[in-house]
């Protein structure tokens, strides 16, 4: 009986039913990040009108973490390439960030504004928060120009992601939000054939 409690709770209480999906829109949320040796406030609202990739991750000083946001740094310019911005977010505060990003070789090498959500706010909003650990789950949320969530992954904290399958998605719905009427097949990547959706294609893919 404990343990159907306590999975109830994680349940109903960490991912509720009112949270958004994609196609919908992003609350404006504005909260502090660190970034480039100052503390500063990211307003999400005032983001609309470029692409926006999330990523939240569990923990400041963890092990899996620093791998996925090593990824995320080399890449970062392929990012800001395509008019995107990329924002990670923990449940850690600023002073955490700059703590982490001050000792770590790893870390310093992030010039993206790394999001310090220690209410869990904009985690519990987007269905990533694990009340009973006060943590992030490891989601990436890919927002259009006009605020909508386009592509939402979530995984188990202990499975890393691809910074680059990240970019890959956010190139393909920058792809097919430009070229009306065509749609990306697996794996596509710029440059790729992409399809054009009709009863001539159906059966013969």
């Amino acid at each position: 009986m404990e343990n159907e409690e306590f999975f109830d709770d994680i349940l109903f209480d960490d991912f509720d039913d009112d949270r958004p999906i994609v196609g919908d829109i992003l609350a404006p949320f504005t909260l502090e990040a660190y970034q480039k040796g100052e503390i500063i406030r990211v307003d999400l609202g005032a983001l609309t009108g470029k692409w926006l990739a999330i990523v939240f991750y569990p923990a400041d000083f963890t092990f899996v973490c620093p791998t996925e946001l090593s990824e995320l740094a080399d890449l970062y310019p392929e990012f800001q390439k395509e008019g995107a911005e990329v924002l990670s977010v923990s449940t850690d505060t600023v002073y955490a960030h700059k703590a982490w990003h001050d000792t770590s070789d790893t870390i310093k090498k992030i010039a993206f504004p790394m999001v310090a959500d220690p209410a869990g706010k904009l985690a519990k909003y987007l269905g990533v928060y694990l009340s009973h650990e006060g943590l992030a789950l490891r989601g990436s949320f890919i927002i259009n120009p006009e605020g909508v969530i386009v592509s939402a992954e979530i995984n188990d904290n202990s499975i890393g992601r691809s910074a680059k399958e990240l970019l890959r998605k956010l190139r393909a719905a920058k792809f097919v939000a430009e070229h009306n009427g065509q749609v990306c097949p697996a794996s596509w990547e710029p440059g790729d054939d992409t399809l054009t959706p009709g009863l001539d294609l159906v059966g013969k893919i």
